[in-house]
């Protein structure tokens, strides 16, 4: 049984080296040294060329918001000149019920007298309410308003430039001003 044990451990180890020296059909792993540089990044420079020209690009936009709008807007309103209706109706009924108090005998006395008193006080409220007055007071009143507007905008610029002694036109998104920086690359022609 030892035997068996020790001769399939030896077939394993084997049966790995065989297949550790076989070839594979994997390609060799690359060796950056030897690989070539992409040509677009050795034949690419930075320069500057002159800007001849440069004319703004303008779109037109939809704006869209709203704003408060305030009016006075005259009010009647009942202003009071500080007398008491209610002193008026008190004196208006106590007078009235004098009077109705001389008018009259026994239970016509009694009757006359609370007459009187609400006449004198009907009467004396309307007196005490003459000077009351009404008003247009101004009231500020206030409401939104939508505004619905259209402007132009700037969007970009159109640049013309000079680089050595050839004009190029470019959009740009913003102005570059005397001078403008361009990407230069060279390559074969096929």
């Amino acid at each position: 049984m030892k035997l068996n044990c020790a001769l399939v451990i030896a077939a394993l180890f084997a049966a790995v080296n065989v297949s550790a020296q076989a070839p594979s059909d994997r390609p060799p792993p690359r060796d950056a040294r030897y690989e070539a540089p992409p040509p677009a990044a050795e034949n690419t420079k930075i320069a500057y060329a002159d800007v001849l020209r440069v004319d703004p690009v303008y779109d037109r936009v939809q704006t869209n918001g709203a704003h408060e709008e305030c009016e006075d807007v005259p009010v009647e309103r009942h202003v009071d000149s500080g007398n008491n209706n209610a002193a008026g109706t008190v004196i208006g009924a106590i007078v009235g019920g004098v009077l109705g108090n001389t008018v009259g005998k026994g239970d016509g006395r009694k009757a006359a007298t609370v007459a009187g008193a609400v006449v004198g006080g009907a009467v004396g409220h309307g007196v005490a309410s003459q000077d009351d007055r009404y008003a247009a007071v101004p009231e500020r009143r206030c409401h939104m308003v939508q505004d619905a507007a259209e402007e132009r905008r700037i969007v970009g610029y159109d640049v013309q430039y000079r680089y050595r002694g050839d004009v190029y036109m470019s959009r740009l998104d913003y102005d570059p001003g005397e001078r403008v920086r361009v990407r230069v690359s060279v390559a074969p022609a096929d």
